[in-house]
């Protein structure tokens, strides 16, 4: 598959640049859904990883056997709209795409990608032993990239899987994916964290901090499943690659386990899923600080988006935002991450570089809409 060129808007705007990646739903004959990927390169502190300091853990084979029966094979159905028919009327076409998830608890909910079983009218779900049933999608994040299914089940079909904690992976550690590529359920592949704290495009053109970034081949139709770690435990949900032709280069991520939880927990208990918003396109920076992109083009349409919190505290293009209520900003990222901290509604005060001028501006953050307006 060819590039693509999508717009890449932040938690907090779009950073200018990127490169693109396949969301990794769908396999074989079946509809794929495509978001972007911008890679911001942190630097890490000198400790050893685990992958070195580790004196246990589990074999491939071991995990496999252990988590495998916690995998399931998703199958979507979704309806789409089309054009008038021979008699003026309008039509409808069914389209399917493939993915994978993860068993969550023993009431049956299971965890995937949102883009997954977005817009999915049914829902099949087919276990390890080769029972299937039917599934409700119990709620969806876009902004996270994350679903919750339920299904009604035997007790002995479900086996969850616990969630390690995503902040503790370090580059250098093992993991193995298991997923559903090109419609082969079952299909386990191993590799290594290859980078932390990467930030990936939601499908809803916002964007996912603290992503994990492997090595191990993941394809069409992995999208959902987990990335697990030496000890058998989900690192995350393997979300999208980086492609040229549409199969594994060898750069796939995984959302972060941790997010992943914290918004499955929301969806299961019944919580409305919100985010703190700014509204403004951030350029990357080096040195510290994020700073607020100058020019619009294809990845930033809005440098600050009009009516947003930004807008209404007269942010303006080009400021550097150098510290969130005292504490050093240090990155474009690190100021993504921190306002994803906030609820929505609370008020912080930016310290911002402007014309060689420090300044501090009290900004009241809003809620994300259901899309980027800055892409």
């Amino acid at each position: 598959m060819s590039r693509l060129s999508y717009a890449l808007p932040l938690a907090a705007g779009a950073v200018a640049g990127g490169i693109v990646a396949l969301a990794i739903a769908g396999a074989g004959g079946s509809s794929t859904k495509t978001v972007t990927t911008v890679v911001t390169p942190r630097v890490s502190s000198v400790t050893i990883p685990t992958s070195l300091s580790r004196t246990t853990g589990l074999t491939i084979n071991q995990i496999y056997r252990k988590d495998s029966p916690g995998v399931v094979d998703i199958v979507e159905t979704s309806q789409t709209s089309g054009g008038l028919n021979f008699f003026g009327g309008g039509t409808t076409q069914q389209t399917q795409g493939e993915g994978a998830g993860v068993v969550y608890d023993m009431k049956g909910d299971i965890l995937t990608d949102e883009h997954v079983v977005a817009n999915a009218v049914a829902v099949k779900v087919t276990f390890q032993n080769g029972y299937t049933a039917s599934a409700k999608v119990l709620g969806t994040d876009p902004s996270t990239d994350v679903a919750v299914i339920r299904v009604n089940a035997p007790a002995a079909q479900l086996h969850p899987i616990a969630f390690a904690d995503s902040s503790a992976a370090q580059v250098g550690d093992p993991v193995v994916a298991i997923g559903s590529p090109f419609s082969l359920p079952e299909t386990t592949t191993a590799g290594i964290v290859s980078a932390v704290g990467r930030n990936i495009t939601a499908p809803n053109n916002y964007t996912i901090t603290g992503a994990i970034q492997t090595d191990a081949a993941i394809n069409p139709g992995n999208s959902g499943g987990p990335l697990l770690d030496a000890e058998g435990q989900v690192l995350g949900l393997n979300d999208q690659i980086q492609t040229d032709s549409g199969s594994s280069a060898g750069v796939g991520f995984a959302t972060p386990s941790n997010e992943d939880v914290r918004i499955a927990n929301g969806i299961i208990a019944g919580h409305p899923i919100e985010h703190s918003y700014v509204g403004v396109c951030l350029n990357p920076t080096v040195g510290g600080g994020a700073e607020i992109a100058t020019q619009s083009d294809t990845n930033c349409p809005q440098p600050i988006a009009a009516g947003s919190p930004a807008a209404n505290a007269g942010l303006e293009p080009g400021d550097l935002i150098t510290a969130i209520d005292g504490t050093a900003v240090t990155s474009t990222e690190d100021f993504i991450s921190r306002i994803a901290s906030y609820s929505p509604g609370t008020t912080v005060t930016l310290t911002i570089k402007r014309s060689g001028a420090m300044q501090q501006i009290k900004i009241t953050l809003g809620t994300r809409p259901p899309s980027s307006p800055t892409g």
